[in-house]
């Protein structure tokens, strides 16, 4: 990451707004593969998570509806690929330290999850079960 332009105080807000304006011209000229990526939007197994949006398409392109708790659970899950977290991180990593030890919504939500993907993937000519708690 690096300056693409610098601006001295004090400035004119309408040069301000130019510069940006410019930078922005600039990023959406590039090539879809050359964007930065803001790491809002997650692809697997032809599946996208965007974390910006709060959303969760499947292959057929059909938004998927998720709970808050689900949403969360899932952006963990994509955050820490190849991991197998026990129940205590997974509560740590989506409620925080002030989790009940012995919360079982953790199970629950797994449990919705699977099912969610399982409604999907029986519609789906193409099942592929991407992820260890979709098995």
């Amino acid at each position: 990451m690096g300056a693409d332009d610098y601006l001295t105080k004090p400035f004119n807000p309408r040069e301000l707004l130019v510069r940006v304006k410019a930078v922005l011209r600039r990023v959406e000229s590039l090539p879809p593969d050359r964007r930065p990526s803001d790491g809002s939007r997650i692809r697997f197994a032809r599946w996208v998570f965007d974390k910006a949006r709060r959303e969760l398409v499947d292959p057929n392109g059909v938004v998927v509806s998720l709970s808050t708790g689900e949403f969360d659970l899932l952006g963990t899950f994509l955050a820490h690929p190849g991991m197998v977290l026990t129940r205590d991180q997974l509560l740590d990593h989506t409620r925080g330290r002030d989790a009940v030890m012995f919360d079982r919504s953790i199970d629950n939500q797994i449990s919705r999850l699977r099912k969610k993907n399982r409604r999907r993937s029986e519609k789906s000519e193409n099942h592929q079960n991407c992820l260890g708690w979709w098995v």
